[in-house]
């Protein structure tokens, strides 16, 4: 079993599709490298769909939190933070089921947790150090979705927009928006530089001070 010397500082990034979650994301972890920092996607997380025929898979509603399987995802990050590695599933978003492999993720004396839910669960929110709203204008998150689900993921726009209008905007404004007050930090108009900056910096004070510990 893996041990880290210290409790790890988990930031929970949370955020709509298409806001910039896996920038800030992204920018942790290249800030401080994979030695540093070990990153945990919700969206691999979404609830096997084996049971369900390929044709009836796409029709489900994947901006609502029962869409995930949240015992596995809690119980994931309790054993980061205990030390352990951990074989997080993947998700194959063109196939609308999990992947018959895993991703091995490591403990670290980051953890990142990124998701559009990532601040909705008590239970995770009480393991993390520092949580983070992702704030973007809806039409610059639809755009960004529509470009990522058709190059990405195989999907026509007019699917996209029929998603969007039936489920990703009701959703984001039922259950992500009202996330927004279980944040530590709100970031406005994305992942800006200067924001990032601040994460950054606050994260390698944290650091720092667990290696002088």
């Amino acid at each position: 079993m893996n041990q880290i010397p210290f409790h790890p500082f988990v930031i929970g990034v949370a955020g709509g599709s298409g806001s910039g979650k896996s920038t800030v994301s992204q920018q942790v972890l290249a800030s401080f490298g994979a030695d540093m920092v070990s990153v945990v996607m919700q969206d691999d997380y979404y609830c096997d769909q084996t049971h369900l025929p390929p044709e009836v898979r796409p029709q489900q509603n994947y901006d609502h939190p029962q869409a995930f399987e949240w015992p596995l995802l809690v119980r994931h990050v309790k054993a980061l933070c205990n030390g352990e590695a951990i074989e997080m599933p993947e998700y194959n978003f063109t196939l609308h089921n999990r992947s018959d492999k895993t991703i091995a993720v490591k403990p670290a004396p980051v953890i990142v947790i990124e998701g559009l839910f990532a601040l909705y669960d008590e239970d995770l929110r009480n393991m993390m150090s520092l949580k983070i709203f992702v704030d973007t204008a809806s039409d610059v998150r639809f755009i960004r979705r529509m470009q990522r689900d058709i190059t990405e993921r195989g999907r026509s726009v007019e699917s996209v927009v029929e998603q969007y209008l039936e489920t990703v905007r009701p959703m984001h404004k039922q259950f992500i928006e009202p996330t927004k007050r279980n944040a530590d930090i709100i970031l406005p108009h994305g992942a800006n530089g200067p924001a990032v900056d601040m994460i950054t910096t606050k994260v390698a004070s944290v650091i720092g001070k667990s290696k002088r510990a």
